[in-house]
């Protein structure tokens, strides 16, 4: 399960990102995670709720975006969103593919409370 590994690497961004911004706490984490990614989003919020206990980010809620498949024709230079798994192009018919989305695992932002008690990004 992979999903572990992520999760533990993400704790140490996120607790680094932390005590860099003086937060105290932290309730939102957002993520971008792509269909294509491997990455089961369940599995990963199990895991980082498991590890994140007794850390700043304990309770922290994973916002998970899953942005769609895009693709690029080399053939014909047609930008477009790939459907039902079928990596052709939709108006050329070509296969000569450079994908645009889909693979991403990004920590967009932070959302947490600073020690002074204001929130904080």
């Amino acid at each position: 399960m992979h999903e572990l590994a992520i999760a533990e690497s993400l704790l140490a961004i996120v607790t680094e990102e932390a005590r860099r911004h003086e937060l105290e706490s932290v309730h939102i984490i957002r993520l971008q995670i792509g269909v294509l990614a491997g990455i089961v989003p369940e599995a990963l919020t199990f895991s980082f709720e498991m590890l994140s206990q007794d850390t700043v980010a304990s309770g922290a809620v994973l916002e998970i975006e899953t942005p769609p498949v895009v693709a690029h024709c080399l053939e014909c230079d047609l930008r477009f969103e790939v459907v039902n798994e079928v990596f052709l192009c939709p108006r050329c018919g070509q296969p000569d593919l450079k994908l645009v989305s889909g693979r991403e695992l990004s920590l967009v932002n932070i959302e947490g409370e600073t020690r002074d008690g204001d929130g904080g990004n």
